[in-house]
């Protein structure tokens, strides 16, 4: 199997978290997000973006959905192309609304996950050439099929992941990351996949799962601060970290992919 070089990045598009933030869906049993510190977390993240060389359009909280920070859901891109998908929870549904208009002006070629499929973006994780789909509470069998067919209509390629049955995994990004050059993070759960051979895997450690969804962008790794084990399997391979607090958008069971839409 052949790996090419990460393609670069350059935007990115982030919704800031409402007044209505805590009102959202999780399963965490964290307690509640203060609204403050999930704004000031948001922000060190959109600095990290930048950072990274992206140029950052910040839509502003719409307080109707409260999970509407969570902007990675709403919508899938790759190349010219924009896929509004159709979020698996009903009170996220309109979520989408306000996010075609954004990627028509960007010039995006858009296309619609049409009912009864539902795709969250979460479980949609593009290791190059390939789209790793996964069919889980959110995205479902018929969803998981429109998004392949439109993917490999672009010259992609995809296969399924079925994270149904798992406890921990709400999205299969809560359990997969790529880091380019063929190289995967895993959680424990999802190391034996068949769909994942082929690919060098970097195992999370137990303990550590959240740490899972890390983000490569350019140059550097986007990974949840506290993390010490996780951040020095990174360090020891040559990355570049930027470890970044994440404790309010954790207890409303997002992680940093959720944050953005980046291509």
């Amino acid at each position: 199997m052949l790996f090419l070089r990460v393609m670069p990045l350059s935007r990115a598009i982030v919704r800031l978290p409402g007044p209505t933030f805590a009102a959202g869906l999780t399963s965490a049993a964290l307690g509640a997000p203060h609204l403050d510190t999930a704004l000031e977390q948001h922000a060190l993240y959109c600095q990290a973006l930048r950072q990274c060389g992206l140029s950052v359009c910040t839509l502003p909280a719409d307080g109707a959905y409260p999970d509407g920070t969570f902007v990675e859901d709403t919508a899938v891109i790759a190349t010219r192309m924009a896929i509004v998908t159709r979020p698996g929870a009903p009170s996220r549904a309109g979520e989408v609304s306000s996010i075609r208009p954004v990627l028509a002006e960007l010039e995006l070629d858009v296309h619609d996950i049409e009912p009864p499929g539902t795709v969250d973006g979460g479980d949609v994780c593009l290791a190059e050439e390939h789209f790793f789909i996964g069919v889980s509470r959110r995205t479902n069998e018929e969803g998981a099929r429109q998004l392949a067919a439109l993917v490999n209509s672009r010259g992609y390629h995809s296969s399924i992941i079925d994270v149904r049955r798992s406890r921990s995994l709400l999205h299969l990004k809560s359990g997969i990351a790529y880091l380019g050059e063929g190289r995967l993070v895993v959680t424990p759960e999802l190391a034996q996949s068949a769909q994942l051979r082929g690919y060098e895997r970097v195992l999370i450690a137990v303990g550590e799962e959240y740490a899972a969804n890390c983000v490569r962008i350019n140059d550097h790794v986007l990974i949840a601060a506290d993390h010490p084990r996780f951040a020095a399997t990174l360090d020891a391979l040559g990355y570049k970290l930027l470890p970044l607090a994440m404790s309010e958008f954790r207890k409303m069971d997002g992680g940093l992919s959720c944050l953005s839409l980046r291509f």
